[in-house]
Parts: structure tokens; C-alpha cells; sequence
């Protein structure tokens, strides 16, 4: 029987759970949900799909679907395993060694608070739409002023989540288990309003709107499209938050991996149905507003405006819980790096406070360093898609930093073992089917980070003023934030790598194993 406190549960891992467990199935559940968030994800980039693919876009979802099941069946299996915060850095440990860990942890977290940042811009798309007066700078009219009006209001949003996670998880998972039930009600509901309200076929989705001319010399359609698929490839990702609560979540061997499926299956279908059927309610599919404001706008035109506002509040409870969802999630992968004292200032960034229970230094940081990001880019129109496009790549190669080492050790034989014990224990486990699964991963981990950090113009500098630095802008992004973490770590940080003393394992037995602690209160 696993401690109260946990501490069974995770001295295998040389810790001792200095977090509280009291989060179950549901929380879990809603954590992952959240993070995902279709009602964000699809109502913030549609107008980026309708814009480059027409309505066919909606292929898209269904193919990222599947690409990221093959990553979501993979961390299930590993989330059995490993029930373990920070769950992306703690896994590539398990599977290779520190070094790709800590490059995994650091593209997570940087991801993690880039997401912030991305996510909480859709109250731009959203609130303004409800409400005129949250148009605060400016009517509105020009990029430059919804660009500043954005940075406003999500900087706003992150303040607060930044508060409710500095009190504590329990708090988190009632707000957040809250707006995620309001979402999936509402979800439903708008499905059913969409549905009355068609006027067309499901062959809706057949329709190009010509977007293939301006691709005529690039592929056709398929160029078009593949940008298009930028906006279902914002939404699927973020399902392993359910994994990274799991110092904080009852059963979590048990929990975790049903919770990291379901998010991603629940949040495919409502969301697949939710963009289908508003493009069967659309009045009129050629209105400018389609490719400015998105599904936004199908809601108020083809469902009047009192309901379509009412939808949209429960976009605002959907963003809002993403937000909080994202902040909880990249508190999580910081403090599992700092109790390893792999991030500058590791003793205090993983000091759990014994009055709200949950890492607070972290907590504030992350906000902090979310605002800032936001503030750099203030008053630039093309913020949306560039912060978000960022956001994206990060994430699938810090995926990529798990499925790879995991497809290493399938082939070395070492996962093999790890399979018979899940069955005798009775956890989750892919069985024969673990190696195509884990092979598929890594190929659409590979092509779908190729494809989104691909220098189009479109994408990354689509309005003036034109210079190759912010087409490249992923490229260069990625490459310096990867080669300066690593050189830091390599250079500096590794050679103070080891779980602090306040955080190293309490059983006699652990404790008879390891090596006395180091003067700067770590053991090695």
C-alpha cells in the first residue's frame, strides 16, 4: 500500500512526495481536457484554417487526431509506468539518460509559457464580440490596435491564473473542473443549435473556396492545406498534463493513462462536430468575417446575437480554463527540473509552500516571464499566428524528445521487460502493438514538426514589413533556444545536477543507498 503522503509511490524514483495528493479521476480528467480546450483551440485559429484551406480544412482535425493518438497511446503506456510530475521530463530520464531530459524539460517549459502567452491571446477573438467595451484600445479597426488590445487582456488572464495557481491545486481543480464541465455541456448544446440551424450537406467539407491558386506553383491543394492544418494542430496537444498532477492525484497509475485518452478522444469528437456542423450553419461561407474572426462569427450570424453571445461566454470560461490549465502544467515541469536542481536557483524554485501546498516561486515566474513575451510583441499584428506557430513546434519536439528514446529502448529490448511488469501489475500497456505505435509517433512527430516550422511567409510574415528573420523566425527561434539551454546546461548546470535533500527519498532503505549529501544540500 502506497503512504499517505505518497512517498511509496515515488521512491522508486528517489523522491519523496513533498506535494499533496487529493485530486481524482475527474480532476484529472479536466486537466487534460482543459489543456486541449477544442472550444479555445477551435474558435481562436479557425479563421487561420478557413483562410488558407477553405471549409476542406476539416480534414485536418481527423488526420491530427490520429498522428497524435499514436503520441497519446505511447504516453499512457509511460504514464503507467512513470506516474510522476513534470511527466515529459521525467520520462525522457527514464529513457535516456539526463541529458535528453533536460533538453526535453526545457522545450516543455519554454513551450509550456509560450502556450501561455498564445492561448490567452484568444480573448482577443472572444470578448471584444461580446462586449464592445472590452475593446479597450482603439475601436478596433486596424491589426495593430486588436494586436495591443490582445496583449491587454490576456495579460489580465495570465495575472490571474498566475494568482489562483500561487494559492494552490485545490483551488486550480475546482476552478478548472468547473469551466471544464460548463465547456462540455456547452459543447453539446452548440452542437445540437448548429445542427437546427444548418443549411447545408456534411459535403461542405469538400469545398476548397479556391484556396489552391495561391499554391498553384507549391503543390496545389496539399500546400494549402498543410498550412491549414496549422489550426487542428494548435488544439491536440497538451494531454500528458493529466500524467504531470500525478504526485498530486489519487491512483494515479490507474487514472492517468484513461484520463490522457479520454481528454484527446472527447475533445476530437466535440470538436470535430463543433467545426463540421458551423460549417453547415454558416450563412454565407464567402463572408470576409470567416477568415478575420472564424467560428466566432457563425455563432452570432447563424445563431442570433443573444445566443451566439452566450456561446461565446462560455468560450471566455473555456480560455480561461486553458490558461490556468497551461500555467498548472508548466509550474509542474519546472518544479520537477528544479528539485533535481537542473534550472538556476533550484532549491528555491522547487520549495513547496507548507501554507498553500504547491510550488509558489514557480508559479509567479512563469506569469512574469508570459506577460513579458506578450509585451515584446506588443502592437505587432501578426502575433497570433507567429506566438502560437512557436508554441506548437516546441511542444511536438519535446514529444519527439520522449517517443524517440522510447522507440530506442523498444528496439534495444529494454521496454520488453517494462511490458511484462505492466501486465503482472495489471497497468496499462500497449502489448504487441507498442512498437508500430510508437514507430507511427515518431513519423508524425517528424513530419508535422517539419511542416509547422517550415518558413512560409504566410505564416510567419505575411503583412509588411517583409525581412527574411521573421520568415525564419521558427528556425531561428527554435535553433537558438535549443543551443543556448543546452550550452547553459552543459556547461554550467550539469555539474550541479542531483535531487535536493528536501525532495530525496525518506525510506530507510533509499536513504541507506545514497551517497551522503553534497555540500549545497543535494545528493547526487
Amino acid at each position: 500500500m502506497s503512504a499517505p503522503n505518497g512517498d511509496a509511490e515515488l521512491s522508486e524514483f528517489g523522491y519523496t512526495n513533498t506535494l499533496k495528493r487529493s485530486l481524482g479521476g475527474f480532476h484529472t480528467f479536466a486537466a487534460g481536457v482543459s489543456y486541449i480546450s477544442v472550444l479555445t483551440g477551435t474558435f481562436q485559429l479557425s479563421y487561420f484554417g478557413l483562410s488558407f484551406g477553405g471549409p476542406a480544412y476539416w480534414w485536418s482535425w481527423p488526420m491530427v487526431f490520429l498522428g497524435q493518438l499514436m503520441v497519446a497511446l505511447s504516453f499512457a503506456e509511460l504514464a503507467s509506468h512513470y506516474p510522476i510530475a513534470g511527466s515529459v521530463y521525467n520520462w525522457s530520464k527514464k529513457l535516456s539518460g539526463q541529458h535528453v531530459a533536460w533538453l526535453a524539460g526545457w522545450m516543455m517549459l519554454l513551450a509550456s509559457i509560450v502556450s501561455i502567452a498564445a492561448t490567452a491571446l484568444a480573448y482577443q477573438k472572444t470578448l471584444p464580440q461580446i462586449w464592445g467595451a472590452f475593446q479597450v484600445i482603439g475601436d478596433g479597426s486596424g491589426g495593430t490596435e486588436q494586436a495591443a488590445n490582445g496583449v491587454l487582456l490576456a495579460s489580465a488572464l495570465i495575472v490571474f491564473t498566475t494568482l489562483v495557481n500561487a494559492y494552490g491545486v485545490k483551488l486550480m481543480a475546482r476552478i478548472n473542473s468547473a469551466g471544464v464541465a460548463i465547456e462540455l455541456v456547452a459543447a453539446v448544446l452548440l452542437i445540437l443549435f448548429l445542427a437546427v440551424a444548418a443549411t447545408r450537406g456534411p459535403d461542405v467539407v469538400l469545398d476548397t473556396q479556391g484556396t489552391e491558386a495561391a499554391y498553384a506553383d507549391n503543390g496545389g491543394y496539399l500546400g494549402a492545406f498543410l498550412v491549414a492544418a496549422i489550426a487542428s494542430s494548435y488544439v491536440m496537444y497538451g494531454f500528458d498534463t493529466a500524467s504531470s498532477l500525478g504526485e498530486e492525484s489519487i491512483d494515479p497509475r490507474r487514472n492517468a493513462p484513461r484520463a490522457i485518452l479520454r481528454s484527446l478522444v472527447a475533445s476530437f469528437v466535440l470538436g470535430g462536430l463543433i467545426i463540421l456542423l458551423a460549417l453547415m450553419a454558416a450563412r454565407d461561407l464567402s463572408a470576409p468575417e470567416l477568415t478575420s474572426a472564424g467560428l466566432q462569427f457563425v455563432l452570432t450570424d447563424a445563431l442570433g446575437p443573444l445566443v451566439g453571445r452566450m456561446f461565446l461566454l462560455v468560450v471566455f470560461v473555456a480560455i480561461t480554463v486553458c490558461v490556468l490549465a497551461v500555467h498548472t502544467a508548466a509550474i509542474r515541469i519546472a518544479f520537477a527540473m528544479a528539485r533535481d536542481n537542473a534550472l538556476p536557483g533550484g532549491s528555491t524554485l522547487a520549495r513547496v509552500s507548507p501554507r498553500f501546498q504547491t510550488p509558489v516561486v514557480p508559479a509567479v515566474l512563469i506569469g512574469v516571464f508570459a506577460i513579458a513575451l506578450l509585451i515584446v510583441n506588443f502592437g505587432q499584428p501578426q502575433i497570433f499566428t507567429a506566438v502560437t506557430s512557436l508554441a506548437i513546434i516546441l511542444i511536438y519536439i519535446s514529444y519527439l524528445l520522449v517517443t524517440v528514446p522510447m522507440l530506442v529502448a523498444r528496439l534495444r529490448g529494454r521496454w520488453s521487460d517494462s511490458r511484462a511488469l505492466a501486465r503482472r501489475q495489471g497497468r496499462f500497456s500497449l502489448g504487441k502493438w507498442g512498437m508500430p505505435v510508437n514507430i507511427a509517433a515518431v513519423l508524425w512527430g517528424v513530419g508535422m514538426t517539419t511542416n509547422l516550422a517550415w518558413p512560409r511567409r504566410a505564416v510567419y510574415n505575411a503583412e509588411p514589413p517583409y525581412h527574411w528573420y521573421l520568415q525564419y523566425s521558427s528556425i531561428l527561434f527554435v535553433g537558438v533556444a535549443a543551443a543556448a539551454g543546452f550550452a547553459y546546461y552543459w556547461f554550467v548546470q550539469r555539474h550541479k545536477i542531483g535531487v535536493l535533500s528536501e525532495h530525496a527519498a525518506r525510506a530507510p532503505e533509499a536513504r541507506a543507498s545514497e551517497p551522503a549529501a553534497a555540500t549545497d544540500g543535494r545528493t547526487s
